[in-house]
């Protein structure tokens, strides 16, 4: 018997078991290239180099700058990411490690890189015990990051003494909205571990980041002293076009928001917003992962957008909400990756940026579609202009790596300016095959590089 094209039952019969199979195992057809789509490298030799920012000056948009670590570093491009130069002067000089960095232009085009130094860590996680001093700074450049001022301004620096605190993974951020009342103003916010607790603290600065208000706790519920699951940790913000801070975190099995109305003076007690899976999570091969928030906003319409990555599903995908009430009410959460659901692959590391010109919401991230081992990992860029309830996913890479267990971060990098967008990301260095005994003796083997993605949709028929 045969079917009217031709083929017998026996054979449709394959076809349709080929096809289920194929369905199960996440096989589908390959992602477009991101428009325009250029990677570049930064460092000429692998390191130790890992999360990673990014930034663009909005009143000069060819200005482009990554930031990484360690120690805090800065390359910058002046041809919209064409080439890079690494900028001297950066990392302190009177700590041994700086990192967990971020960068941001204001409003007249000066650079902020804000950074965690410290001499020694505590216990493993236990950050607060037994540790030296550390602080958060912040160091300016007023040639959009060429150059850099000889001293670092100090957010909140503490001492060796008993019982000190230890500061943890800043974000800074800038109001550069022309409309809003306290455009031109800087914050800074992060986790602060003690012996007891982990809390989110912010400081501010009205002076152009040459001083810094006394920081102080914007979290309403105190998280446990550990950097993993039960810290309060992950801060993100973002300025809406009125002026009102909105911020972010993660808080157990909930992100949380926080508000201020009055550039940063007093802040609404903080409140769950989203209900999400544990932050921390294992991603096969990479050192540890997590899926922090983070929080973008159209300054065209103030709608708000909050990524993150979770294990709701089985395997880790990247998902999206959004408000249009300030943050009163969120939809449901949209799933941001495009391959077949349960399919076992592993998406994770999101970061986000909301276009301030266009209103698209661009999210970067590592995505393990293409593997059915789900350990090697390609970019992915997705995309939405319809202001969050779909994403169409770009292949940002054609190829693959695999973290081999190494530490690469934890976050990656994006930023966008009228259709043109960065991304950046750490990638182990293409290093001979270890095995898995020599991977267990030497987990920290320096063999990473930070990468610089650009994709160019200006020119794209919508």
């Amino acid at each position: 018997m045969t079917t009217k094209f031709g083929l017998s039952a026996a054979g449709s019969a394959i076809l349709l078991a080929l096809a289920a199979f194929a369905a199960q195992s996440g096989a589908q057809r390959p992602l477009p290239p991101a428009p325009g789509a250029k990677v570049v490298t930064l460092n000429r030799k692998p390191g130790h180099f890992s999360e990673p920012a990014v930034a663009l000056n909005p009143e000069n948009p060819k200005q482009v700058l990554t930031a990484f670590q360690a120690p805090a570093s800065v390359a910058y491009s002046e041809d919209s990411g064409e080439h890079w130069q690494q900028t001297t002067g950066t990392a302190p000089a009177n700590y041994k490690v700086s990192g967990d960095v971020s960068i941001t232009y204001d409003i007249l085009g000066h650079v902020f890189l804000c950074y965690i130094a410290f001499d020694k860590l505590g216990t493993a996680r236990y950050w607060a015990h037994d540790a030296t001093r550390n602080g958060v700074f912040v160091r300016r450049s007023l040639d959009g990051g060429k150059t850099w001022e000889p001293n670092a301004v100090a957010v909140d620096e503490q001492p060796t003494h008993p019982d000190m605190p230890f500061e943890d993974k800043p974000y800074i951020v800038a109001d550069n909205n022309p409309g809003s009342p306290f455009a031109g103003t800087l914050y800074a916010g992060w986790t602060e571990f003690s012996l007891t607790k982990s809390v989110i603290l912010i400081s501010r600065s009205n002076d152009g980041g040459i001083t810094w208000s006394v920081p102080f706790e914007i979290s309403s519920h105190e998280g446990l002293p550990r950097d993993e699951n039960g810290s309060v940790e992950g801060f993100s913000g973002a300025a809406g076009p009125d002026g009102m801070l909105y911020a972010v975190w993660s808080d157990g099995d909930d992100i949380v928001l926080v508000t201020s109305r009055d550039g940063g003076i007093s802040f609404a007690p903080s409140r769950k917003i989203l209900s999400v899976t544990a932050p921390y999570f294992n991603v096969e091969g990479v050192e540890r992962s997590d899926g922090f928030p983070q929080i973008g906003v159209d300054p065209r319409t103030g709608r708000l957008f909050v990524t993150w990555s979770d294990y709701r599903n089985g395997d880790v995908d990247v998902f999206c909400s959004t408000s249009s009430d300030r943050g009163r009410n969120w939809t449901p959460a949209v799933r941001v990756n495009d391959d077949p659901l349960h399919n076992g692959a592993d998406q994770f590391f999101q970061w986000l940026a909301v276009d301030p010109a266009d209103g698209s919401a661009n999210v970067v991230f590592y995505d393990r579609r293409d593997d059915l081992e789900n350990r090697h990992a390609a970019i992915v860029l997705a995309r939405s202009t319809n202001g969050g309830q779909s994403f169409t996913n770009f292949a940002w890479t054609t190829t693959s790596f695999d973290p081999d267990d190494q530490f690469i971060g934890d976050y990656t990098a994006i930023t966008a300016w009228n259709g043109l967008v960065y991304g950046a990301w750490t990638e182990t260095a293409a290093v001979t095959k270890r095995s898995p005994a020599s991977r267990r003796s030497a987990p920290e083997s320096p063999s990473t590089v930070v990468k610089v993605g650009i994709a160019d949709f200006r020119t794209v028929v919508k």
